[in-house]
């Protein structure tokens, strides 16, 4: 396969099948090619997407990637799909998920210690949603269940890592959470 489009086209029709994000190094194993390769025609493939009058984006969500519809068609496409709008996140689920994303890994008694009140129904909510999920347990009396953003999280609030959200009030921004694994 020494031609780079016969490469491009393997990749496309393996991130179409896909339909959700895949680690890189693991599309790479896949389809027996070198990581630095996938990347290098990953980037060539999103700059065409980006400057063509085509539907597809790919979106980079941290070490994964995703092909998708482009945001502009997201209404027209939703209406063919018959599906509806999700609905908005309540404060307090924003409240939640901000201190998961800024501190993960936490524990649900880490999340209602910052917020004063019971969140565990909130932190389900969220893991239902797939923005939060599981990322282990604490090596502590009860092994508690921590919990992390996941890249649906990043899809969702359309960013590409962590890194990107905004700095905390008082916070120079030195402290960058953790990147979300599926």
């Amino acid at each position: 396969m020494a031609q780079k489009e016969s490469i491009m086209g393997l990749l496309e029709a393996a991130l179409f099948a896909c339909g959700d994000p895949i680690e890189i190094p693991r599309l790479a194993a896949g389809l027996s090619l070198e990581t630095a390769a996938v990347r290098e025609q990953l980037e060539i493939y999103a700059q065409k997407l980006q400057k063509s009058d085509r539907g597809l984006e790919l979106l980079v969500l941290g070490d994964s990637v995703q092909l998708c519809s482009k945001r502009c068609y997201e209404d027209r496409v939703a209406a063919v799909l018959g599906s509806r709008k999700n609905t908005p996140l309540s404060g307090a689920a924003m409240e939640v998920l901000a201190i998961i994303a800024y501190n993960q890994p936490v524990t649900k008694g880490f999340v209602e210690q910052v917020r004063g009140v019971e969140s565990g129904q909130v932190v389900n909510n969220l893991v239902e949603k797939e923005l939060v999920e599981e990322a282990g347990r604490l090596d502590v009396p009860g092994r508690p269940i921590t919990y992390r953003t996941t890249t649906n999280f990043l899809r969702c609030f359309g960013i590409t890592s962590l890194a990107e959200l905004p700095p905390l009030p008082g916070n120079s921004g030195a402290d960058t959470p953790e990147e979300p694994t599926e």
